[in-house]
């Protein structure tokens, strides 16, 4: 998977990708609270897209959103949509990115199989976490309609989304997972930043 290729798919989709969205609230409301993401956190939201989780941030109180993607035109949507000052968009790629705050919960939602290198992604995420920070990475479908879905026009710039048991497995050097569900509706491994491991 080349990164060229997954900013030209989603600047390509960005247009439609809120007509297309199909969104079940119980499940969001369940991933946030699993995720830690209460009054006065300050989020980092990966892959934000057209800012699907924005609204959901603010109805929560949380104290800042950082929402960055790799997508110009995921970003210019999200933008537009949301004018709020506790948010601040950013496209950019976030395995290179250099940004100085530390976060309390970082989510990755609806986009871990579009990372080539998902070690690497949890290791940086590790490092952009304050001591006993939340990362959680889930998805608002179950495993085999996310990896079907992406068989279609989206094979090229997506990995299958590994198992939540692997997924913990990548997370261990650097979390203590405290969430592994993996269902008919739903996908999601959180984990808490080890006191052990503080990177930068």
């Amino acid at each position: 998977m080349i990164k060229q290729d997954v900013i030209k798919f989603f600047d390509h989709y960005a247009s439609q990708w809120d007509a297309d969205m199909i969104r079940n609230d119980s499940i969001i409301n369940t991933i946030l609270d699993n995720a830690g993401v209460f009054a006065g956190t300050s989020v980092l939201d990966v892959a934000c897209g057209t800012g699907v989780l924005i609204p959901d941030y603010l109805k929560r109180d949380v104290n800042s959103v950082l929402a960055i993607d790799i997508s110009s035109k995921m970003i210019e949507i999200a933008q537009k949509k949301f004018q709020d000052t506790i948010v601040q968009f950013v496209c950019a790629d976030i395995e290179t990115v250099s940004i100085s705050q530390k976060f309390d919960c970082c989510v990755v939602y609806n986009a871990f199989p579009h990372f080539p290198s998902p070690e690497n992604l949890i290791r940086v995420l590790a490092d952009m976490l304050n001591v006993h920070g939340t990362l959680t990475i889930a998805h608002g479908m179950n495993r085999a309609k996310i990896d079907q879905h992406h068989k279609g026009a989206a094979s090229n710039v997506s990995l299958g989304l590994m198992s939540e048991d692997a997924l913990s497995e990548l997370m261990n050097p650097y979390f203590t997972v405290t969430t592994k569900i993996s269902n008919d509706s739903m996908y999601q491994v959180t984990g808490i930043k080890r006191t052990n491991h503080i990177l930068g």
